[in-house]
């Protein structure tokens, strides 16, 4: 393979252990690593990745991107920090082009990478990969739910896959709630298996994931709250002033194009039933493209309401899709994404058959959304003006 791509590898960093990062991710076949390898090489010339650093960072991403550089693992590898509850998706994609906001996920990818090659040079090949820890503390699907946002984590995953192979030592996926499980069952279809092989998921149980954390990583190298000993001067142990926290996006950076949309919906968008106590509301919804996805939203007025979801495929078998349990959705909505890897019809059941007092009265907005493109390479991530 060095000797086929001689032709295109150029900078100081294109060595044998470059060039293996593609060989792996292809399974050692070198006709297909060319491939990738070079098709990367043509992203990065679209994109201009090599100078991307000396593109201006909007500074809605300098003030509201919650993430930032911790330190090194013991190996001298960075680690980077992402507060995922920080991210404000509507604000963001309300503020910047698609295209600014996959520029920005470039220049940080390339600005941590740049680094792990120092880190390399100094303490070895081990550093030259980067970890990751992702809070999913407060984690609320209802903004990825809306398509843009989900589009474009799905194209940034896309992105990572095709064009940085073999980058990621480990990443901890910490905090997470029930929600997070039905976001990652579609995130994880578009992920490889040594990529998934690196993403290690823990619960809301410091005791667990911390020392697991700590073996990797020095405590010296962490805020206090991912189990560090880091603080701000002023003694905050989530450290905002190196691991920026994010925050809800003012509308003073919209683009004025967009200021019109509404961010909520209305109640024109909902369908408002009553499920009588003792009874069930069974709602059918016919999926005819594998790969999409049922998506949900609901509230009552009052009290808890139980909610799942099965299937009954083309041949008459039916199957549980998702547990039905009792949902508190009087005080805040629910919100939800299901990926619908079979054809057939998908059943939403609302069942108030437990309450033998009270009426339940539902507003719903259900619908099907067609599958999102899975091309590894997609032609969403050249550049566009």
């Amino acid at each position: 393979m060095r000797r086929n791509v001689s032709d295109c590898l150029t900078l100081p960093y294109h060595d044998d252990h470059f060039i293996i990062r593609w060989l792996k991710a292809r399974n050692w076949d070198p006709v297909a690593a060319e491939k990738m390898l070079r098709a990367s090489l043509k992203w990065r010339e679209k994109w201009q990745a090599d100078t991307i650093q000396d593109w201006p960072t909007p500074k809605v991403f300098e003030e509201y991107y919650p993430s930032g550089i911790s330190g090194f693992d013991k190996e001298g590898s960075p680690v980077v920090i992402l507060p995922f509850s920080g991210i404000d998706m509507w604000g963001m994609l309300h503020s910047v082009s698609k295209n600014d906001f996959i520029r920005m996920a470039i220049k940080r990818f390339e600005a941590t990478l740049d680094l792990a090659r120092k880190q390399a040079e100094t303490h070895g090949i081990n550093a030259s990969k980067v970890v990751g820890i992702l809070d999913m503390t407060g984690f609320n699907i209802k903004q990825f739910a809306w398509r843009p946002a989900a589009e474009a984590a799905i194209t940034l995953i896309q992105m990572y896959e095709a064009n940085y192979p073999e980058i990621l030592k480990a990443c901890y996926v910490i905090n997470v709630s029930k929600v997070f499980f039905i976001a990652f069952s579609v995130v994880k279809n578009f992920l490889n298996d040594y990529t998934l092989s690196k993403i290690h998921i823990f619960k809301s149980e410091p005791h667990k994931w911390k020392p697991v954390i700590l073996e990797q990583i020095n405590a010296d190298q962490l805020p206090v709250i991912y189990g560090g000993t880091m603080t701000d001067p002023d003694g905050n142990p989530s450290c905002p002033s190196t691991i920026k926290i994010g925050g809800k996006i003012p509308k003073s950076f919209y683009l004025k194009n967009q200021t019109d949309e509404k961010e909520e919906k209305t109640d024109d968008e909902y369908t408002i039933v009553t499920v009588k106590k003792g009874d069930k509301l069974r709602l059918d919804y016919v999926v005819d493209q594998i790969g999409s996805y049922l998506k949900w939203a609901f509230y009552t007025d009052g009290h808890d309401i139980k909610f799942g979801v099965c299937m009954k495929d083309q041949n008459g078998k039916e199957r549980e899709e998702l547990p039905i349990n009792r949902v508190t959705c009087s005080q805040t909505e629910e919100e939800g994404l299901l990926s619908c890897t079979e054809l057939g019809t998908y059943t939403v059941i609302f069942d108030n058959s437990y309450s033998f007092l009270r009426n339940k009265k539902l507003h719903y907005s259900i619908s099907v959304l067609p599958p999102l493109e899975t091309n590894p390479a997609p032609a969403s991530l050249l550049p566009t003006e």
